[in-house]
């Protein structure tokens, strides 16, 4: 039963026949109090009644008595239609398991609700008063029975530990869990990353973000991008400061200019390393020199590339060389080669076989030897 309640010294007769009107008109399963000042006034509209009124609570609890919402106003036009149309300085609290999940305002808003949903359209903001998260946004809706909550139109969110942009948002508020989509645009403090993507799943007890979809995450230094990565998904940990990106993963560097490709890599940007246990290309833009290999690992701040299993490199003249292992001295240009090493170059035409080699691909500067084996090094010249 829809109680309006009216506190007020001796109310004349017209008031009492509005308060009677009230009832007959919304009787509903809700629990709601409006609370006026002493002169409530009416607004027509057509043929319809618009009721003024002041310092208007709405309330709603659920099958056991433990309330869901609390929107409070302090002038607000009720409407036949239980529309709230508006109210100015709305404030409320939205609860779950009648404890406090989100508390809600805005300058004005619309309100809307059947005794299950709660809608407000204006400029919201919502704020989870447990773990600080910020969502400010056009639309509101709650849903206490879904223990969903949408922001939508224009989403800005905020937290210690990020910053996010996108059409919409919605709120898991038992697993504090996030789901951005529609452009978004995520910024982390700490590390300090831009992430990128059509939608964003926020883990925020767990510290990580998914991304289900394709993803671009940019590494910034002193305000400046150092690193990008790409692909078709990935996980960032936040914590551990730790990005596996799958589905054609890619990340490029831009000092040295470099871009490592594989299926699947994870991004360690505490230790600065970067690893794949899939079959991994590195491409050096300078040189113009290209690695595969079955495995692979990347030391950023040493400059160093270890390749593993079925390793081939090509330099820009054609010359190439094959290996179990090869190391790749990024800062020295140089590479070491061991296990089977096969080098080749086109002018002269020669071919060097052997355990080990050391030189330089890009200027065809490699020794090649026997290594601890004693294996004889073997060597073809292809005459013109």
């Amino acid at each position: 039963m829809l109680q309006l309640l009216i506190s007020q010294p001796s109310p004349p007769k017209f008031l009492v026949v509005i308060t009677l009107c009230l009832i007959a008109g919304l009787c509903s399963c809700s629990s709601q109090t409006i609370s006026p000042e002493p002169q409530p006034t009416t607004e027509k509209k057509g043929s319809d009644n618009n009721f003024i009124f002041f310092n208007l609570t709405l309330e709603q609890a659920d099958e056991v008595g433990r309330p869901i919402w609390s929107v409070k106003s302090k002038r607000a036009v009720y409407t036949k239609d239980k529309q709230i149309g508006k109210a100015e300085n709305p404030y409320g609290e939205l609860y779950q398991d009648g404890k406090v999940v989100y508390q809600i305002r805005a300058e004005t808003a619309d309100i809307r609700q059947d005794g299950k949903q709660l809608f407000l359209k204006g400029k919201i903001v919502a704020t989870d008063p447990k773990n600080g998260v910020v969502l400010r946004g056009n639309e509101l809706e709650w849903r206490p029975k879904e223990d969903l909550l949408i922001v939508r139109n224009q989403i800005n969110g905020t937290h210690k530990q990020l910053q996010a942009v996108a059409s919409e948002a919605k709120v898991k508020t038992r697993q504090q869990r996030i789901d951005f989509s529609g452009g978004v645009v995520a910024t982390s403090v700490d590390p300090d990353l831009k992430i990128k993507t059509q939608h964003l799943i926020w883990q925020i007890k767990q510290d990580k973000l998914i991304a289900d979809r394709s993803v671009q995450i940019d590494r910034y230094k002193n305000k400046q991008i150092t690193d990008r990565g790409r692909g078709g998904a990935a996980v960032v940990y936040l914590k551990a400061k730790i990005a596996q990106i799958t589905k054609n993963a890619e990340i490029n560097l831009l000092e040295p200019p470099m871009q490592i490709a594989s299926k699947a890599m994870t991004w360690n940007m505490n230790s600065e390393i970067v690893t794949s246990n899939t079959p991994v290309r590195v491409f050096h833009q300078t040189e113009n020199v290209t690695v595969t290999g079955d495995r692979g690992e990347l030391k950023i701040a040493e400059k160093i590339v270890y390749l593993t299993g079925n390793v081939h490199g090509v330099g820009q003249n054609r010359q190439s060389i094959k290996s179990q292992k090869l190391t790749w001295f990024l800062n020295k240009k140089n590479i070491e080669a061991r296990g089977n090493v096969v080098y080749k170059q086109v002018k002269p035409p020669l071919t060097f076989n052997g355990d080990k080699a050391v030189g330089n691909l890009q200027t065809e500067n490699i020794v090649v030897s026997g290594g601890k084996t004693g294996k004889r090094v073997v060597t073809e010249i292809v005459p013109q």
